[in-house]
């Protein structure tokens, strides 16, 4: 087992591979009674098109399939694995992302049984057809209810703008037309290709002893067999540097418009050290350009264009990227043109120099320290920055280093009128008077 310790947090990070090819990372926290385990597959939404394993042929399965599998993985022959669970006093969850499936419980007690749940019932598939179209009801209700939530809908809506050819423009729980679609076979092709150990990573971080944590994990591995590690093909979608639609709009039953200002990355293309430093230098721009702290805020939120809903964000994954500017308004139009306004002021000016930079760094440093300090967050962050070859206690140290150039350039990707979409939804009773 190699010891990662990183000298600027005060953190051991223990990190062995398993002859099967699992990534096993174990990281103990003084002074905390709470464990959680993760047991993650780089395996999301965005993986429709692939040459399964064994085969030669490409395939496209139905959208939604990896969310689809995500909930059958729950439910056993025996019963459904919740419930076991609860039987160690263990609370079990999981996700799925645009990129990543993930598995995983917290628990103050017997930590070494939940480990060994979560270790089988995930490398134990069982798919009927019967079960599999009892789920595709359940599921259905799900995404009707997301498809009425205004707040999904100016998300998804915005990336929709975005985005022409790649997947991530399709809702990760697919529609209620493509899940109709999904069959058992289905669902043990995409299984054996993609939850291969050599796909996944196990992390468990909080009141727990390394060397006790990884025999109980090698132990549980050493009685199963897999097949050999193969590398996994992906079909890759060749996708546009404009945005595919730039402006659109929807009516909903809201009292006030919602309205969303995406900006598409060009630079997608990166991984590990770089993209980290991508991602943070792009994050810090947005920091000063729209933080709460910035003249825009200010002129904003005393012109009543904004409320406590603003929010924006920055998001990185291979392939893809993207930012959004996002606020309830009654006045969308003059919000819209707020935003690009300032958009456009940074690309004929770079508006700040290292001393406004220096004080955007420490808020972001403060905020990820103090996040690093609490291991729900490392629990369900960590892993997406191992499948990015990144590592998510450098962040505090790549921040550091960053300058204005490194955040100028790195802005770049997102400059220009042909990166730029605008997504609103409108009051039904917008509707109305512009049918009148």
């Amino acid at each position: 087992m190699e010891p990662i310790y990183f000298e600027q947090l005060d953190e051991t990070l223990y990190y062995e591979k398993l002859e099967n090819g699992l990534d096993v990372y174990i990281l103990p926290k003084k002074g905390f009674s709470k464990t959680f385990v993760t047991f993650t597959t780089k395996y999301g939404s965005v993986d429709r098109s692939f040459v399964p394993l064994g085969e030669k042929e490409a395939v496209t399965v139905p959208d939604g399939i990896a969310h689809f599998l995500e909930h059958k993985m729950f439910e056993k022959e025996d019963g459904d694995v919740f419930q076991k669970f609860s039987q160690y006093g263990a609370s079990a969850n999981a996700f799925t992302s645009f990129t990543r499936t993930a598995y995983l419980f917290s628990a103050t007690n017997n930590v070494k049984e939940s480990t060994e749940t979560l270790l089988d019932f995930v490398q134990e598939p069982y798919f009927t057809e019967k079960t599999v179209n009892k789920e595709k009801g359940i599921i259905g209700q799900e995404i009707t209810m997301y498809d009425d939530q205004p707040d999904w809908r100016l998300y998804f809506g915005t990336i929709e703008n975005m985005f022409k050819e790649h997947p991530v423009k399709i809702d990760i729980a697919g529609t209620v037309e493509s899940i109709d679609k999904i069959t058992a076979e289905h669902l043990y092709t995409c299984y054996h290709t993609f939850y291969h150990p050599s796909n996944m990573l196990l992390f468990a971080i909080g009141a727990l002893e390394p060397e006790e944590m990884l025999d109980l994990i090698k132990s549980n591995q050493a009685k199963k067999t897999f097949e050999k590690p193969e590398d996994i093909k992906r079909i890759e979608v060749s996708e546009p540097k404009e945005v595919a639609i730039p402006e659109r709009t929807l009516h909903m039953d809201v009292s006030k418009s919602k309205v969303s200002v995406g900006l598409k990355a060009k630079e997608t293309d990166l991984s590990g050290r770089e993209m980290l430093k991508n991602e943070l230098a792009i994050s810090l721009a947005l920091d000063v350009l729209f933080g709460r702290s910035s003249d825009f805020y200010t002129k904003v939120y005393d012109e009543g264009l904004i409320d406590e809903s603003y929010s924006y964000d920055f998001s990185l994954e291979h392939g893809f990227g993207f930012a959004m500017i996002s606020s309830d308004t009654h006045k969308p139009d003059k919000l819209v043109g707020a935003i690009k306004d300032q958009l456009q002021k940074a690309e004929e000016k770079w508006p700040f120099g290292e001393e406004e930079l220096e004080r955007v760094k420490r808020r972001r440093i403060g905020f990820n320290l103090r996040a690093l300090n609490s291991i729900e967050y490392i629990a369900n962050q960590f892993t997406r920055y191992k499948f990015n070859e990144m590592n998510l206690f450098d962040s505090v140290e790549v921040i550091e280093e960053l300058n204005v150039a490194d955040v100028q350039k790195a802005f770049q990707s997102l400059q220009g009128e042909s990166q730029q979409t605008v997504f609103t939804i409108l009051p039904l009773s917008k509707e109305k008077e512009e049918s009148k």
